[in-house]
């Protein structure tokens, strides 16, 4: 009988635990990873890089002027139907027959009744037509269908004095006929450029221009050659007679103080990308605005038809390092005489030597570190983070001493080019509403390439850390 037996009972093989050190290490490693990405959202301050680079600034230097020229009007000293013979835009001389006025409208009749035929084009002629109306077609744009108008009164002036080259052999037969009555000559009483509007701005001088003259929606211009009758002294021409001309501009009082600066500014004209030079001369009428007169003494037959103007200034734009203005902050920094400040510590850096009490009293220096962000002829500008108003300073070597309690304020971004936000003053050569110029290479200031906090607001503390 056997007595070694467990009545039948069988007992569970308990494996051996085996720990696998990969499977460990992965795990070490897995956890870490999801800690430091918990502390990254938990820390960090999302704060974005932004690496600096050179560049200038695109200032908006488009401005819409309003033409002055030397306009004498001329009205008519008859009544009748009237027909013109002078293209719009066209020099005419001193006596030159501008226009006749027909108190019968016999002349009109015999004009009409000729056959269009029987005016032949020059080869000039047709170059003229055609380049009005390329150019014409190659500046058109939607927002200015207004200027159809105009170009289509330019093309009937043209047309009329092309088909009236025959006018004089008409006027011949017509004074000659015993039961016709004489038809009216008008000639140019001094030459200049002609136009065919009106728009009360001839005898406006730029004395006279106030923020209202440059509304064009209260504008009237009131074109002359579509008149078909003209009463006694009523408006026939204008002569434009001097080629000196000005333009002038609204501006602030900060450009005005730059352009009066210049003297002398490169302009543009958007209508056909001319440029010119004009000389510069700032009027400020206090609550009436602040103007720039722009004056030429050149093109003015180009633009004699147009009294506002659409015009850019050329200026020299500022070069420099480009940086966002939502990286520029005012910060306060402690002034200290430079006599204050030495060197010390195992690392030989910049500082200052604090008076502190000792544990028994006594009065004692203590060395702190501190960094230089800007200086005067006889001060530095410090940190105020490692010291307080009211600190006491010993001067080196010596027993003499001073309060902290003077105080300015730096201009400057925050560098993370170390990890941690480190304030460096800039100086600004110009601005816009979205970038600053900054000089660069500037003894404490930043280099291309560095890279700064893109919003200053987001950092707290000077050495602050930067995660990225």
């Amino acid at each position: 009988m056997a007595t070694g037996q467990d009545n039948g009972k069988i007992r569970q093989y308990r494996k051996p635990l085996n720990i696998n050190l990969g499977t460990v290490v992965f795990l070490t490693i897995f956890l870490y990873i999801i800690i430091c990405v918990v502390s990254y959202f938990l820390n960090s301050k999302n704060i974005k890089p932004y690496t600096v680079m050179s560049g200038s600034l695109s200032t908006d230097n488009v401005y819409t002027g309003i033409a002055l020229r030397s306009e004498s009007v001329v009205n008519s000293p008859y009544a009748g139907y009237i027909n013109y013979y002078a293209r719009e835009g066209e020099r005419v001389g001193s006596g030159m027959l501008v226009c006749t006025i027909d108190e019968s409208g016999q002349l009109r009749d015999i004009l009409n009744e000729q056959n269009a035929e029987d005016t032949a084009l020059t080869d000039s002629d047709l170059r003229e037509l055609k380049s009005s109306i390329s150019a014409f077609c190659a500046n058109f744009t939607k927002s200015s269908f207004h200027t159809v108008y105009d170009f289509k009164y330019d093309m009937e002036g043209t047309v009329l004095k092309l088909a009236n080259v025959n006018v004089l052999q008409s006027l011949a037969e017509l004074n000659n006929a015993s039961n016709s009555q004489p038809v009216n000559l008008c000639y140019a009483p001094q030459s200049g450029i002609i136009s065919y509007y009106t728009d009360g701005y001839e005898e406006k001088t730029a004395a006279d221009i106030t923020d209202a003259d440059f509304d064009k929606e209260k504008y009237v211009k009131t074109q002359l050659i579509v008149s078909e009758l003209v009463a006694n002294q009523d408006a026939l021409y204008k002569l434009s007679t001097d080629e000196n001309w000005s333009v002038i501009i609204q501006v602030d009082r900060a450009k005005a103080l730059t352009l009066e600066e210049e003297e002398y500014v490169k302009v543009r004209f958007l209508k056909n990308q001319y440029e010119s030079w004009a000389q510069v001369t700032i009027l400020d009428k206090g609550s009436n605005g602040v103007f720039a007169q722009l004056d030429f003494n050149n093109s003015m037959v180009t633009f004699a038809s147009d009294r506002f103007l659409e015009i850019e200034l050329i200026t020299e734009a500022e070069t420099g390092l480009k940086v966002p203005n939502s990286a520029i902050i005012n910060k306060e920094f402690f002034l200290v005489p430079k006599e204050y400040v030495t060197k010390g510590g195992s690392s030989g850096s910049n500082g200052v030597l604090l008076e502190v009490a000792g544990s028994n009293g006594s009065l004692t220096t203590e060395f702190i570190p501190t960094q230089i962000y800007q200086e005067t002829e006889e001060e530095y500008y410090l940190d105020n983070s490692t010291l307080s108003v009211g600190d006491h300073l010993i001067m080196p070597d010596s027993s003499e001493s001073f309060t902290i309690s003077k105080s300015a304020t730096l201009i400057g971004v925050y560098n993370i080019n170390k990890g941690y936000a480190d304030f460096k003053e800039v100086q600004i050569l110009a601005q816009n509403d979205e970038y600053a110029i900054i000089k660069a290479n500037t003894t404490y200031g930043l280099s291309v390439y560095d890279n700064i906090v893109l919003n200053a607001q987001s950092i707290e503390n000077l050495d602050e850390l930067i995660y990225e």
